[in-house]
């Protein structure tokens, strides 16, 4: 998701040499999922019925284009065409299938999703199996933000994969649950708590929690937190000449000790984002505060219950960083090639992305898409009456220039899911990050 007229300001991600990008990991959550069992390979497409196409979708998370009604609408306008989409809820178990399937030109879907963090290994590695989409009938290269675009790209400049979102970082909030603590409740108020460094969150959650309503905490989880402060830094996991970092750049253990120390004092969850135990807490109400790219917004809006509509608002994070963003490539092992071309061209011009920003708040990576009312005046149901197009696109403003690396997502989800989640179970800063290194550095090996 993103928004800006045209930041001055670019991304760099490594796709085996270096091309430009920008981003983070992402997850998504449950698209009300037509594949219970979460194999990309359920379904491959095929006949619709009554002479209809198949085009099928393989997804990670909400991706929104469902519940923002546009498979209803390409259907209507393209009565030939049957779309069936096959989610899985977290990127982590979607990605390695996808790779096995392209690998083995067997099981792929007529279009799939590719997580920021993964285009680049794609890119340099894959390239081969996808179309160039680059060149489809309808597509205009200058619809897209200029960095978005090369993301996907080549060197050779084919271009395998049309961006969908960004994503902007703020940080959402309950506002029945900020008041209760004693903690202010109007964003821009806020937005100052903690403006300008990540280490005040820390301070906030402790007032937050010297008063807390019963059962509750104060932030989701130490993984979204070392996510987004990572994704507000100019290096991440490599550098600009494609080496990788993230034990020598100060920067990761920074982010690491703060998420380690939230979750030292009990201001975190002991949860892992994306899973079981996580929906659960955002149906009970059980945190405050998300660090919260606009694609969360979908997130909460699935797994929260009814009640919960409007209790949210967004304000500024400390630093503005970027976390997730998604791609749609066509596969040349597609059955529809040409069908599925057109789908995914419909799916990402500025219109259809702004519509999907109204539902999901998914910001649009097409800049087109910003001037239209459905951005400039976008709310959500979850934060009622906040300007959330306004909000998010500010952010992106200033999302820095970062270098993505191939294994960046390996890397992140060491960092998280075997790192500094452990010290909500017990283990020390150190623990954790020696466990998280380890971990890494034996995937990276493989």
């Amino acid at each position: 998701m993103r928004a800006r007229s045209r930041t001055s300001r670019r991304v760099v991600v490594l796709a085996a040499a270096v091309s430009l990008g920008a981003g983070l990991l992402a997850g998504c959550a449950d698209d009300g999922d037509d594949n219970a069992s979460g194999d990309p390979s359920a379904s491959s497409g095929g006949g619709g019925g009554k002479g209809q196409t198949t085009i099928s979708l393989g997804l990670f998370g909400t991706q929104g284009f469902k519940q923002a009604g546009l498979y209803t609408e390409y259907e209507k306008l393209h009565p030939e065409i049957k779309i069936q989409e096959n989610v899985v809820e977290r990127n982590e178990n979607y990605y390695p299938a996808l790779l096995n399937h392209l690998t083995t030109n067997a099981g792929l879907m007529d279009v799939q999703a590719i997580e920021v963090g993964n285009i680049a290994e794609i890119v340099a590695t894959q390239a081969d199996k996808f179309v160039d989409i680059g060149k489809a009938e309808g597509v205009v290269k200058s619809n897209w933000l200029d960095w978005k675009w090369a993301q996907s790209t080549t060197k050779d400049g084919k271009t395998i994969a049309l961006g969908t979102d960004v994503g902007p970082t703020g940080i959402c909030y309950r506002k029945d649950l900020f008041q209760a603590a004693g903690l202010p409740t109007d964003r821009e108020q806020v937005s100052q708590l903690w403006a300008g460094d990540w280490k005040k969150v820390i301070s906030v959650g402790e007032r937050y929690k010297s008063k807390a309503p019963s059962g509750t905490y104060f932030m989701d989880s130490p993984g979204g937190l070392f996510n987004s402060i990572m994704g507000s830094e100019e290096q991440k996991y490599y550098d600009k000449d494609g080496e990788v970092i993230y034990k020598s750049n100060p920067k990761v253990r920074a982010a690491f000790d703060i998420a380690g120390e939230a979750a030292q004092k009990g201001l975190v969850q002991p949860v892992t984002q994306f899973q079981t135990g996580w929906d659960q807490s955002i149906a009970n109400n059980k945190f405050a505060a998300v660090t919260c790219p606009p694609w969360m917004l979908g997130y909460l809006k699935d797994k929260s219950k009814p009640e919960a509509v409007g209790k949210w608002d967004v304000a500024q994070a400390p630093k503005a960083g970027n976390w997730g963003g998604t791609f749609l490539g066509v596969p040349k092992a597609s059955k529809h090639v040409k069908e599925a071309e057109a789908l995914v061209t419909w799916l990402t011009q500025p219109a259809q992305l702004a519509k999907l920003f109204a539902v999901q708040g998914s910001v649009p990576s097409t800049p087109a898409a910003y001037t239209l009312p459905q951005v400039t005046a976008g709310k959500n149901d979850m934060t009622g009456d906040a300007p959330i197009g306004q909000i998010f696109t500010q952010a992106a403003k200033n999302i820095p220039v970062q270098p993505i690396g191939p294994k960046d997502q390996i890397i992140q989800q060491g960092m998280t899911d075997n790192g500094v989640f452990l010290v909500t179970k017990g283990k020390s800063i150190q623990e954790a990050w020696d466990n998280a290194t380890k971990t890494i550095d034996n995937n990276l090996d493989k």
